[in-house]
């Protein structure tokens, strides 16, 4: 199996999706374990001091002020976790949790938070024993961190509180480490604040949320240029040299993957009905534009990511000069920024999509194509409703567009008067998409029908193999009406697993 080794200075996105998605292994290096002891004397040499020190001997928040006696500090470490592991609604899922417990390992490894080395053991022995922390869907303000979602991490390592096996049973994870001879830590000072405070869970959603949105963009190119052939458009408005005069980027990758999709079609600029069109409909014509920009928004997220994955976000930090000082980095204000940037640009290349599939389904702007795509329209419905199926999506999209960052409410006795709903970002831009890649498998649905239907002209070779290969995955063709749902299912899948992707590179060589 694979083994991500964790060491000072942060790690790659692949790193996370291995540990998320992967089930890679986990291994600190001898680096992180030298930084973690270093930064540990220095916590345990201002604890021994009688001057407080936030977060070593002092509470936290807005009962900052209180001096902590050494006989408690233990118990103030616990009581820390227990009381944040409030979170309430469903559990997340298992590839988020193991983001959040694996970003937050980053940052103790980083030798900037005081935690000792068996405490970061514990965490890299809980994560390959594929035991996962129930986590809440609410609780998290994005501000200090994700406290609830990591504190119910912490919380496991403890070896309190619920948690899955590998199996997928939940149950209390004290018994869940027993089984697997970990031993729950005793936590002392500082370490119990040091594992809620960072962006980690908004962090981990973003990583996932970018590979994901990679392979979505690569799809919906794929399906606008399916449907430009099914509507007999021009792929003129694709040349590189129209493109480059305004040089955007993501804009020229989305042209020459359509192009390339396009290649020794027989269908596009195939004008055949009575009134010959100048151009095509923005839908159509503006695909590359509007897949673009997004494009280029995604570059801007994952410069974000990039940034905050070799962060350590924690208050207060262990300086390389032995101060201990308190901080604002765990603000979660640039990643959930980046999240509101993606869900609005996942709406509109959703919205740009239901179009063109409304338009192949209206024989008054198909151009030749029968209503709906039916085989006996009036008798057949054909595709109608899987049109509103889509429409349905995009509202939903476009609801989830309002951006969460926006809408601060303070906290802590106006303490933390200032939050960044980072981790409510991440949630929706989750939802959203699932529902980007249920669209983008309406239009293509819609599309591969309606070239099918394009009888005596003949499609391209990268047109013909999406066909084949969505037909092999159970996807329908043309015909009489049918129970709808499962072609639309094997459709989502054909996408959301890459097979639409793959049989076009296998085609046209890699997309861009």
């Amino acid at each position: 199996m694979h083994t991500v080794v964790v060491g000072t200075s942060g790690v790659t996105a692949s790193d996370v999706l291995a540990v998320a998605r992967a089930g890679a292994r986990v291994e600190l290096s001898a680096e992180a374990v030298a930084a973690l002891t270093a930064s540990r004397e220095i916590v345990d040499a201002l604890a021994a001091k009688p001057d407080p020190v936030y977060g070593v001997s002092t509470g936290f928040g807005a009962l900052a002020t209180r001096h902590i006696s050494p006989e408690l500090r233990a118990q103030l470490q616990r009581n820390i976790v227990r009381s944040h592991a409030a979170g309430m609604g469903p559990r997340v899922e298992r590839e988020v949790v193991r983001a959040l417990m694996f970003l937050r390992l980053k940052t103790v490894c980083s030798g900037r938070t005081g935690v000792r080395p068996e405490v970061a053991r514990t965490m890299a022995d809980v994560l390959n024993a594929g035991i996962t922390p129930v986590v809440h869907e609410y609780g998290s303000l994005g501000c200090s961190g994700d406290l609830a979602p990591l504190s119910h991490c912490a919380l496991t390592l403890m070896g309190e509180g619920e948690a899955e096996g590998p199996d997928g049973t939940v149950g209390p994870a004290g018994d869940l480490l027993a089984e697997h001879g970990i031993r729950p830590v005793e936590l002392r000072e500082k370490e119990g604040l040091a594992l809620l405070n960072g962006t980690d869970g908004m962090l981990g959603m973003l990583v996932m949320a970018l590979a994901d949105l990679d392979l979505l963009y690569k799809s919906a190119d794929v399906t606008a240029a399916l449907s430009l052939e099914a509507l007999l458009g021009t792929a003129k408005v694709l040349a590189p040299e129209l493109h480059a005069i305004r040089p955007h980027p993501g804009q020229a990758a989305s042209a020459a993957n359509m192009l390339a999709v396009l290649k020794d079609s027989g269908l596009t600029g195939h004008h055949q009905d009575d009134a010959p069109r100048v151009q095509d409909a923005y839908s159509v014509r503006c695909a590359p534009q509007v897949a673009g920009a997004g494009r280029d928004t995604l570059d801007h997220a994952r410069l974000v990511a990039e940034r905050e994955l070799a962060a350590a976000v924690d208050n207060p930090v262990v300086l390389p000069d032995g101060r201990v000082e308190s901080n604002g980095n765990f603000h979660g204000a640039p990643v959930a920024y980046v999240l509101d940037f993606l869900a609005i640009a996942v709406a509109d290349l959703a919205s740009i999509a239901e179009r063109r599939t409304d338009r192949l389904l209206d024989k008054n702007r198909s151009h030749g194509l029968p209503p709906f795509l039916a085989d006996d329209a009036g008798v057949d419905s054909g595709l109608m409703i899987a049109q509103y199926t889509q429409a349905a999506l995009v509202s939903e999209l476009k609801r989830l567009a309002v951006p969460a960052s926006a809408d601060s409410i303070p906290s802590s006795a106006m303490q933390e008067d200032h939050v960044s709903m980072g981790w409510s970002a991440a949630r929706k831009l989750r939802t959203a998409v699932d529902n980007l890649t249920r669209v983008v498998a309406v239009e293509l649905y819609a599309a591969t029908r309606a070239v099918e239907l394009r009888e005596g002209l003949t499609p391209a070779p990268a047109t013909r193999a999406v066909i084949e290969a969505a037909r092999e995955a159970g996807v329908g063709g043309p015909g009489p009406d049918r129970y709808l749902a499962p072609d639309l299912e094997a459709a989502d899948a054909f996408v959301r697993d890459g097979r639409l992707v793959a049989a076009v590179e296998r085609v046209t060589g890699p997309l861009r």
